[in-house]
């Protein structure tokens, strides 16, 4: 041990003879923020740092704010959210500090933390463009809308939304979704339903879980109850994840007499369309028969998936996503609501799905590490970078295809190796110092500063020489 320990001290006495300082430089940033999308997630994050003091632009690609809340009218404590929408939708139009842009899309951006420019497009294809220090993504996501279980082919088979539509129309609302819960309330020839069945883990839903289809379906089943006590209603599922205090949901669910049936995934339910309506049969696992169900209305408590363009828009701001589509936080646990880019953060079930206050608190946890950013006058960049020696640079493109956070540009304007018109430059801002460039540049002409090729050998010739 005490070798080691003295070939390690004098390895790094070595190298320490011959490091070079690191100089940083200060770049002044855009004090606004950029947030993309206008749901509940997006609005809250633009109150949040309109609330700080900050410009906001806020992005959304419909004609309207709101997102899914739009769809929903009664939470799972029984409050009403529209209630909540309006308000905070008169919040946004009336905050000054937020610049409003309805029917965009984030066409290109470039730059880097603290100075970034996007261009937007609107519905005629004009092209706005926006200096903002930071992005924030908050585009939501979607119900799954898929063919399983004969969906589509009758108005009596609903999605968990559109079920949700039903029940508000029957208790005398205009739900967004009347069109579609319009033809169910015109079979039955009645408001509200006597029989119906829930299906759970619907297709994506195989893949990955939804974490709220269990808690909405609940709260629909029992709004149903309260509604009409003497419904009968019947839930298929895998397996119920009414996490925190949503558990007290099922409890309240199994003692009004909503019964569970727990389906195998491998012997999935199975349902038919005949002359007598709808048929979903079942294999029950506690009697060990087959059961044949023949409900009213059948409800598929279908999984959300990313919404539609936010692959695009991953792609566009160089963001990663995971493999259900799902924007990817750079740490689960240390950083849940930045990108690995800098500069760059989520927000709301853009990241994955999420009940209302979680979204909320999601939404202020992504404002407030974006504050740390517009609240500085210049930020610092430099130190440990990679750096091109343009007089080697033949311009192969190799750091361009290699670089994780696709950094290095080709600029014209540098004269390379042999007089050629173009050489690779890295912006010092951008740069994490991962050293992969380096790595793999064929003509070496391409340095990580503070870890250059004689500070690695001096400490190589230290060890085996022994001097």
């Amino acid at each position: 041990a005490t070798t080691k320990a003295k070939d390690l001290v004098r390895m790094a006495t070595a190298r320490v003879s011959i490091l070079e300082p690191l100089t940083t430089t200060q770049v002044e940033i855009e004090h606004s923020g950029l947030v993309v999308g206008g749901g509940i997630a997006g609005m809250t994050t633009a109150l949040e740092l309109a609330a700080g003091g900050f410009e906001v632009n806020l992005v959304e690609r419909e004609s309207e704010l709101g997102g899914n809340l739009r769809h929903v009218y009664r939470t799972a404590s029984g409050d009403d959210p529209q209630e909540f929408l309006r308000h905070l939708i008169d919040q946004v139009k009336g905050e000054s500090k937020i610049k409003l842009y309805l029917d965009h899309e984030v066409a290109d951006t470039r730059g880097f933390k603290g100075k970034f420019t996007t261009r937007i497009k609107g519905p005629s294809g004009e092209k706005s463009e926006i200096k903002h220090a930071v992005t924030i993504l908050a585009t939501g996501g979607q119900e799954y809308h898929g063919q399983e279980y004969e969906y589509g082919s009758s108005p009596l088979i609903l999605t968990g939304l559109e079920f949700e539509a039903l029940l508000a129309a029957a208790e005398g609302k205009e739900p967004r979704l009347i069109d579609k819960v319009k033809p169910a309330q015109l079979a039955l020839r009645k408001e509200i339903p006597d029989d119906v069945v829930i299906i759970h883990c619907v297709g994506p839903a195989d893949r990955f879980c939804s974490r709220i289809c269990c808690t909405t379906a609940l709260k629909n089943a029992l709004a149903l109850k309260s509604m009409k006590p003497e419904a009968q209603i019947t839930i298929l599922y895998q397996d119920i994840r009414t996490y925190g205090f949503k558990e007290n949901l099922y409890t309240r669910a199994r003692e009004l007499g909503i019964r569970f049936i727990r389906y195998d995934p491998d012997r999935k339910p199975e349902v038919q369309i005949g002359d007598i309506g709808i048929v979903v049969q079942t294999f029950d696992q506690t009697l060990g028969l087959p059961l044949a169900l023949n409900p009213e209305i059948l409800v598929l408590s279908n999984p959300i998936v990313p919404s539609d363009g936010s692959s695009q828009l991953a792609s566009t701001c160089k963001t990663a996503v995971d493999g259900d589509g799902f924007f990817l936080e750079a740490h689960v646990k240390l950083r849940p609501v930045d990108f690995a880019t800098e500069g760059l953060f989520m927000a709301g079930m853009a990241h994955y799905p999420k009940l209302m206050d979680e979204t909320i608190a999601h939404a202020q946890a992504a404002a407030s590490r974006a504050s740390i950013i517009l609240s500085k006058d210049t930020l610092s960049a430099g130190g440990i970078i990679a750096e091109v020696d343009a007089r080697k640079c033949v311009g192969c493109l190799t750091c361009l295809r290699v670089c994780p956070f696709d950094v290095p540009i080709i600029d014209e304007a540098i004269e390379g190796n042999g007089d050629i018109q173009g050489a690779a430059y890295i912006e010092p801002t951008i740069c994490q110092g991962c050293g992969i460039c380096v790595s793999e540049c064929p003509a070496k002409a391409i340095d990580l500063l503070h870890y250059q090729d004689d500070q690695i050998m001096i400490k190589l010739d230290a060890l085996l020489t022994g001097v």
